[in-house]
């Protein structure tokens, strides 16, 4: 079983294995020699809540530039549009998720992938890295969902 690490979002417990990568826009990746599968991380889940539609708008074989805009998410708490976490090109889409975007609720980790990519990852950090990084913004976070930004 693979290890895990825990970032404390208030009470709830947002786990994330340190078998895999992650990208500061809340992505994990999975991935060897350049091929990279990505999905939600348990903190973007978390603050998404209940999501239930997902667009893409690229296809497979699309080259991208890091943070080049490939889709749109909406769910019961947010609006979204999702962005690539690395430069390269689209390979595959999770078509699943069009029928049914809830898996990304139950299965993150799992059959709630996203897409996967060809390219060089290196702006993904390690697990550690990651939690560093939820701390940094975890304050202002909070403060945006409680609608306190400009208090």
């Amino acid at each position: 079983m693979t290890a895990e690490r825990v970032f404390m979002m208030g009470e709830f417990a947002a786990q994330f294995p340190s078998d895999r990568h992650y990208a500061r826009n809340h992505m994990w990746a999975m991935g060897t020699n350049g091929q990279w599968k990505f999905g939600f991380t348990a903190y973007a889940v978390r603050l998404l809540q209940d999501v239930y539609f997902l667009d893409w708008t690229v296809e497979p074989e699309t080259t991208l530039r890091e943070k080049d805009e490939i889709g749109s998410i909406e769910s019961k708490k947010a609006e979204s549009d999702l962005y690539a976490p690395i430069a390269g090109t689209v390979v595959r889409l999770n078509d699943q998720l069009l029928q049914d975007p809830s898996t990304i609720n139950v299965d993150k980790y799992g059959n709630g992938w996203l897409f996967e990519m060809t390219g060089v990852g290196d702006n993904l950090i390690n697990v550690d890295e990651y939690i560093t990084h939820l701390n940094g913004v975890w304050e202002v976070t909070q403060r945006t969902i409680k609608g306190q930004l400009n208090e």
